[in-house]
């Protein structure tokens, strides 16, 4: 929806953006992240032409903006700063409902949508309206901020450090604010962060820059677990996706290529291969490696297994993960059916993985390591 293609900015001498190319897609919040002077507020600003290019070219839905009025097109894109932009000698209302008597709305309208606003923030308009900025606290200016942002229906809304200046508990609460009408809305959101945390619970895309460079672009998932390189490494941190633990998926940390057997293998077979595996289980697959079951060397201690197979004493009753669950969900499912052997399929039943007690625990012990003695 929003292109860059090929962006530079410089002020005299000095170059702030460097060739910058990159494309937002439409309903989704994208985070501009990085140091200070960095670029990402330049990049956002370029958006509603409040900053323009020295080269290259912004479209929006393929539409050259610098074609478009530029008081159109900010009145067209919602915008929330971090010291809210509430004119503090208006209401709550007047502050609200600016842009749309600017344009000549129908004065119903806008008032049906100031309440729609302030029932979608969660602040009562009987209570608030008619206040002004300073009778609000931090957390309640930036609500409005927000409504006021959302007010006129735009597509596109920017965000520049909406809540850099809040304290940690609404500062969360707000993050959780958002993340719900944009469930709702399905808004375009650019925005602009200093903190990797915020930037991993909000982003559908994290645009990580340093020094006007677009280093690496792609969901916080990604680049989590794959940086671009050392910069984007130390950027986000060693131990960072232990913070987020439902981007850490069972294919991530699982056994890969466990030991397998057949239904038909005999029993002397079976526990053999997995004596001289050192594993006390098999994962018992067909041809096309769909796991049929699971056999358990404490199931056949001390028996007699004369011409008995694979298949007389597998368990086919069996509790499985899959390759895209979290390692949230597998702690469920090991917790709660106190599990020692866990098997990993995908979407068509065939065996991928394996997590076992002691590969999990080492698994999550990595948090509490240091690189070096990784």
């Amino acid at each position: 929806m929003i292109k860059f293609e090929k962006i530079s900015k410089n002020y005299k001498e000095k170059k702030v953006l460097h060739d910058i190319s990159f494309e937002i897609e439409e309903g989704t919040i994208t985070t501009l992240i990085g140091e200070s002077g960095c670029g990402k507020t330049t990049t956002l600003k370029m958006i509603n032409r409040l900053i323009e290019p020295s080269q290259g070219k912004i479209t929006i839905k393929d539409k050259d903006i610098k074609k478009i009025n530029p008081i159109k097109l900010r009145r067209n894109i919602g915008y929330v700063i971090q010291q809210t932009g509430l004119f503090p000698h208006m209401t709550i209302r007047e502050n609200i409902e600016l842009i749309s008597k600017i344009e000549r709305k129908n004065p119903k309208k806008i008032k049906e949508r100031t309440l729609e606003m302030m029932d979608m923030i969660a602040l009562d308009a009987d209570e608030f309206l008619d206040r002004y900025p300073n009778e609000l606290s931090g957390g309640q200016q930036q609500r409005i901020g927000i409504a006021r942002a959302f007010s006129t229906d735009p597509e596109i809304i920017l965000m520049d450090e909406p809540f850099s200046a809040l304290d940690p508990m609404t500062r969360i609460s707000l993050q959780d604010e958002l993340l719900r009408l944009q469930e709702k809305f399905h808004k375009t959101i650019v925005f602009v962060t200093h903190d990797m945390d915020e930037a991993i619970k909000i982003s559908d895309k994290i645009a990580i820059m340093d020094k006007g460079h677009l280093i690496q672009y792609d969901t916080p998932e990604m680049i989590l677990k794959h940086p671009a390189n050392e910069f984007v490494k130390n950027f986000v941190g060693n131990k960072r996706i232990w913070t987020s633990p439902n981007l850490i998926k069972v294919e991530d940390i699982m056994i890969e290529n466990p030991i397998t057997g057949k239904s038909n293998f005999s029993i002397f077979y079976c526990l053999n291969k997995m004596k001289m595996a050192r594993v006390d289980s098999l994962m018992i697959v067909d041809e096309h490696k769909k796991l049929k079951g699971i056999l358990y060397a404490s199931t056949l201690a001390g028996g007699d297994f004369s011409n008995k197979k694979a298949e007389d004493f597998i368990e086919n009753d069996f509790i499985t993960a899959h390759i895209g669950d979290s390692i949230v969900d597998l702690l469920k499912i090991v917790d709660s059916n106190k599990l020692s052997t866990v098997p990993v399929i995908d979407n068509h039943g065939i065996l991928k993985g394996l997590i076992t007690r002691s590969s999990l625990i080492t698994s999550l012990s990595h948090q509490f390591l240091d690189e070096e003695e990784k």
